[in-house]
């Protein structure tokens, strides 16, 4: 039989083992223009964010918008910044530090960010250097998306395509309906109400906006985040039968006609109507970010206390918390079962 001698300096192929990749949106690496401006210029180039024809979009995002949005930026993410740095890698690696602890030493886990670091590509490496052959790539958008899970997708394809020996790969789908998702936003919602000291008239569920075209083209997000809210509302009412649940869509950019009803809109026209005490949450982000911690918590509560309300709170994301995690280890642990059970075996 012929055989073929293994070169001396033949590195060791490790192999066998199970990986999960947790990604995220991303974030800039510091608070300062010229960070915001490297995450943005990344960040809006990706043709699933910005459906423009780059001819068109391409002089505006470098002639405009990268001249006099960076500094804007870098302002509020000063505002939530922290010792730990962005607060949305910081909980995002908590996350992975957590469901490691949850899934034992059978799973290997990591993290990465669709835009700036660390990046997908760098990371879904690093799992498969260190001998993971089957990996599950797990965007943490509930809703789906073109811009947020179909783009990690895309950024996925493209680091495959600088990999020779490619992982078995599979992906989270998304889950707005899943009731492990309602079951831990309710438990954790509720926890946080409960501790607050008013009881609020409405909870309002802001979601990230897209432009209403996106809708017509076909992308589900805005029918997955109308059955999430409603399905929350439900689970809600038991417990709050005076609660008024509404939803409504924040961070519109641009001239384009957005998803509405728009967040800022709605909280300054509830104040008027006369609703004094509100709460405000965003089920659509997996952790708290400058969406969440700025947009919401600094300036929502400015619009609806300017325009007349009183108490105004805003409800932190799931996080790292235990209904968040434990959630997170179902959705998890069901997209490897066969794989588990097969290195268990």
């Amino acid at each position: 039989m012929l055989t073929v001698p293994r070169p001396g300096d033949h590195p060791d192929a490790l192999t066998g083992d199970i990986g999960v990749l947790l990604v995220n949106l991303g974030t800039p690496d510091a608070p300062t223009p010229a960070a915001v401006r490297r995450y943005l210029a990344e960040f809006l180039s990706d043709p699933r964010v910005v459906e423009i024809p780059a001819l068109v979009w391409k002089p505006i995002l470098h002639g405009i918008i990268l001249r006099t949005r960076p500094a804007k930026s870098a302002h509020a993410y000063r505002q939530v910044w922290t010792e730990q740095g962005s607060p949305l890698a910081a909980i995002t690696a908590a996350q992975a530090d957590g469901l490691r602890q949850r899934l034992g030493e059978g799973v290997r886990v990591d993290w990465a960010m669709r835009y700036g670091a660390p990046a997908m590509g760098e990371r879904l490496a690093r799992l498969k250097q260190a001998g993971c052959d089957r990996i599950l790539v797990a965007p943490l958008y509930p809703q789906y998306s073109a811009a947020t899970t179909a783009s990690a997708i895309d950024a996925l394809g493209v680091a495959l395509g600088a990999m020779r020996w490619h992982p078995a790969l599979r992906t989270l789908p998304p889950y707005y309906d899943d009731p492990a998702y309602i079951e831990a936003l309710a438990s954790d919602l509720s926890r946080q109400i409960d501790a607050l000291g008013f009881a609020p008239e409405v909870l309002l569920l802001s979601f990230h906006g897209m432009p209403e075209r996106t809708l017509h083209l076909g992308d589900p997000y805005h029918c997955q985040c109308r059955k999430t809210a409603r399905l929350l509302a439900e689970r809600m009412r038991g417990r709050y039968p005076g609660l008024r649940v509404e939803i409504a869509f924040q961070s519109r950019f641009g001239r384009a006609k957005w998803l509405e009803p728009a967040t800022d809109a709605v909280l300054e026209a509830e104040a008027r109507a006369g609703t004094r005490r509100l709460v405000i949450a965003a089920p659509g982000f997996s952790a708290d970010c400058l969406e969440t911690l700025e947009e919401l918590a600094i300036r929502g509560r400015e619009s609806f206390v300017e325009a007349g309300g009183e108490d105004f709170a805003a409800l932190a994301c799931l996080n790292d918390g235990e209904a968040g995690m434990a959630m997170l280890e179902t959705l998890v642990r069901r997209e490897l079962a066969g794989w588990s059970q097969e290195r268990d075996g």
